[in-house]
């Protein structure tokens, strides 16, 4: 099977930098996997993109090294095991705010007799391998995404769930959760002190940590905290952001 490069990064203690989809178009998701990423996401939570355009955007990714992620829209058997079959090597559940939630999520992306994901792997087959059955297990990525101050209650019961292999923090969502605005870098001192606290306990729990950050100098701070994965703004905001520049340039500001 096609090696999860997500895993060997992070089993020579390295981090994972981290591209977001947004746009549902191919041409832009070949565009941004040629620029070097470790990894992409495509976003069928809050991007535009739906199922039909993410296979495509899948098939446009794999043609580099660029490991290939989804996440999800909600926590629902159908989805996660279509983007698996899809060929997604890593899977983003957002919302999981108790460890029943997260052993479902798990189970969900597992063959049996570790989980009950339903076998076929239409696409998976072609992108990972003739013995896809035989590692997916091992291979694919699980990330349970910590965003409510419910599931900061219960943190350390989702962190103890065997084949979880990683927790991802939605700044915006923890930080509306405790009431603060929402924010990446520039978070209110109780976020703060909740991203450490998640980032402590994951590395209690040897759960690799990831974070969505706003900027690259955010994400090398957080590589620097200890996080394995950094994801960097998305497609969209980079794309207005480069615009925004050359504008800014032509009118001389």
């Amino acid at each position: 099977m096609r090696e999860n490069k997500i895993r060997t990064i992070w089993k020579t203690g390295g981090a994972v930098v981290n591209g977001w989809l947004a746009i549902p178009n191919v041409f832009s998701a070949e565009t941004m996997a040629h620029q070097g990423w470790d990894s992409l996401t495509v976003d069928l939570q809050h991007g535009l993109v739906d199922y039909q355009a993410a296979v495509s955007m899948l098939t446009a990714i794999s043609t580099t090294p660029t490991m290939p992620i989804v996440r999800v829209p909600w926590l629902e058997a159908g989805i996660v095991m279509k983007v698996l079959d899809a060929g997604a090597y890593g899977v983003i559940c957002p919302m999981i705010n108790t460890r029943e939630e997260a052993q479902r999520f798990v189970s969900w992306t597992n063959y049996a007799p570790r989980g009950t994901r339903s076998f076929g792997p239409v696409r998976a087959l072609v992108y990972g391998g003739a013995d896809y059955l035989q590692h997916a297990n091992d291979t694919i990525v699980r990330f349970a995404m910590i965003e409510t101050r419910q599931a900061l209650d219960n943190l350390d019961s989702i962190l103890s769930v065997e084949g979880l292999d990683a927790i991802y923090i939605g700044p915006s969502d923890l930080s509306l959760s405790l009431g603060c605005k929402p924010a990446m870098e520039d978070a209110e001192p109780p976020v703060v002190q909740a991203i450490q606290h998640i980032l402590d306990r994951a590395k209690a729990h040897k759960v690799v940590a990831a974070i969505h950050c706003g900027t690259p100098e955010g994400a090398l701070q957080r590589i620097g905290m200890g996080f394995q994965l950094v994801t960097i703004s998305s497609d969209a905001r980079l794309m207005a952001m480069g615009a925004q520049a050359v504008m800014a340039k032509m009118r001389g500001k």
